[in-house]
C-alpha cells in the first residue's frame, strides 16, 4: 500500500490579506515605539570600567623606561597586518627598556586595524594596552598611522577632543 501525501489547501483571499495584516502590524509596532537615540557627544555615557574598546596605549615602567621590548609578537599576531614595530639592540649605558632590545619604530594604522586584541595577548611583557578612549577620527591617511610617541601618551578624558565640542 503506497500512502498518498496530504495536499496542501490552496491559498485563498482571506490568507493573503492575514498576511498583509500581520506585516501591517509589524510596520505599525515600530512607528509607535519610543526612539532610543543618544546625544553624544553632548551627554557622554558612561563606558564600563573593563570595556577595553578604544586605542592602544604604550605602557613604561614606574622609572619611566619603555615596557615595550621591541619582541615584534604584536605585529605577528595582528590578523589586519596594522603594526609595524622594527626592534634595536639596547644601549647599555643610556637604556631605553629593560631589556637586550627595544622598539625603535612603532606604528599602529587605525585605518587597517580591527580593535580585535590580539596584539595585546600577545606581548609578553604587556607593554601594549587598549584604553577606553573610542573617540579617534582623521582627515588624511597620514593622521591614522600613530607613531611611538602618541602612543606612548595617555589618552585624553572622554569629552575633550576640540571635535566634540563643535557639535
Amino acid at each position: 500500500m503506497s500512502e498518498r501525501p496530504e495536499q496542501e489547501r490552496p491559498r485563498g483571499f482571506f490568507d493573503d490579506v492575514a498576511a498583509v495584516a500581520r506585516g501591517m502590524g509589524t510596520v505599525f509596532k515600530q512607528t509607535f515605539r519610543k526612539d532610543n537615540t543618544e546625544r553624544w557627544p553632548q551627554e557622554i555615557a558612561v563606558v564600563p570600567a573593563r570595556s577595553n574598546i578604544g586605542r592602544h596605549r604604550l605602557n613604561r615602567h614606574d622609572d619611566g623606561l619603555e615596557k615595550c621590548i621591541g619582541c615584534e609578537l604584536c605585529a605577528f599576531a595582528c590578523p589586519a597586518d596594522a603594526i609595524w614595530v622594527e626592534g634595536e639592540e639596547n644601549d647599555p649605558e643610556n637604556p631605553v627598556s629593560p631589556g637586550e632590545r627595544y622598539a625603535k619604530d612603532y606604528q599602529i594604522n587605525y585605518l587597517r586595524c580591527i580593535m580585535c586584541g590580539l596584539c595585546v595577548e600577545a606581548c609578553p611583557t604587556r607593554a601594549l594596552t587598549l584604553t577606553s578612549y573610542y573617540e579617534m577620527s582623521f582627515e588624511s591617511r597620514e593622521e591614522a598611522i600613530w607613531d611611538k610617541e602618541r602612543l606612548l601618551e595617555p589618552p585624553p578624558p572622554l569629552g575633550t577632543d576640540p571635535v566634540d565640542r563643535e557639535g
